[in-house]
């Protein structure tokens, strides 16, 4: 065949030869949409489980953080009540403070209340004898500097 005839059979059948070129370029673009669509499905998919085992380390981290906050909250709350002082106002807190665990280390028995009683108005019943004075001086300090 020469130039001519090829130029003859390509005005011919010029609109076969577009349909089959655009054909061929159809089947190589459903080839690559596929490819990326396989790998947009795997790239979910990964992305999936990068998802759960995000969420199950955060359910880990915050169990263990709520944990750290009860032992805090519990450690706080003993050293506070081994701060905090005991009132005693009656017999009755007495026996009911020595029937715990640690009242019973700490309470001797109730009639220590008693005496405690008795202390008190000692101490306390001061009654004034003559001009508000006490029947003795106070002795001076040896050791203090003088003012």
């Amino acid at each position: 065949m020469t130039w001519l005839g090829i130029l003859a059979f390509m005005r011919k059948y010029w609109k076969w030869a577009a349909i089959a070129a655009l054909a061929v370029a159809l089947m190589v673009t459903r080839s690559t949409l596929a490819g990326a669509r396989a790998d947009l499905a795997l790239l979910r998919a990964e992305r999936k489980v990068d998802v759960a085992i995000a969420d199950r380390d955060k359910a880990r981290t915050e169990a263990r953080w709520a944990g750290i906050q009860i032992t805090a909250a519990e450690r706080y709350a003993d050293r506070l009540a081994t701060r905090e002082p005991i009132i005693v106002r009656s017999t009755d807190t007495v026996r009911e403070y020595a029937k715990t665990a640690a009242g019973a280390m700490r309470c001797l028995s109730p009639e220590r209340v008693l005496g405690i009683d008795q202390l008190d108005a000692e101490l306390f019943s001061f009654t004034p004898s003559h001009s508000g004075r006490a029947p003795r001086a106070v002795p001076a300090d040896a050791g203090a500097p003088p003012s």
